[in-house]
C-alpha cells in the first residue's frame, strides 16, 4: 500500500507545509508519512489527515506492486 497524500494535496491546491502546520506532528514523523517511508500510521493521525484533506481512508491509499 502507498499513501497518496502528495497527489491529494496537489488536487486541492495545498502544500506539504500547509498540511504539516495543520497536523502538528514532528517534522520527522510527518516527512516519513508524506514520503511513504513508514510501515505504520496511527489511527489518530490517519483520521486527522482525512479530516484536514476532507477525504476518506480509501482516498488516501493506493495499492501498488513492487517488482
Amino acid at each position: 500500500m502507498k499513501l497518496r497524500i502528495k497527489e491529494i494535496l496537489e488536487q486541492k491546491g495545498k502544500t506539504k507545509s500547509w498540511l504539516y502546520i495543520q497536523l502538528g506532528l514532528s517534522y520527522q514523523n510527518f516527512n516519513k508519512i508524506i514520503n511513504n517511508q513508514t510501515s505504520a500510521i496511527k489511527f489518530e493521525n490517519l483520521q486527522a489527515i482525512c479530516d484536514i484533506l476532507e477525504c476518506t481512508p480509501n482516498d488516501l491509499f493506493e495499492e501498488y506492486y513492487q517488482k
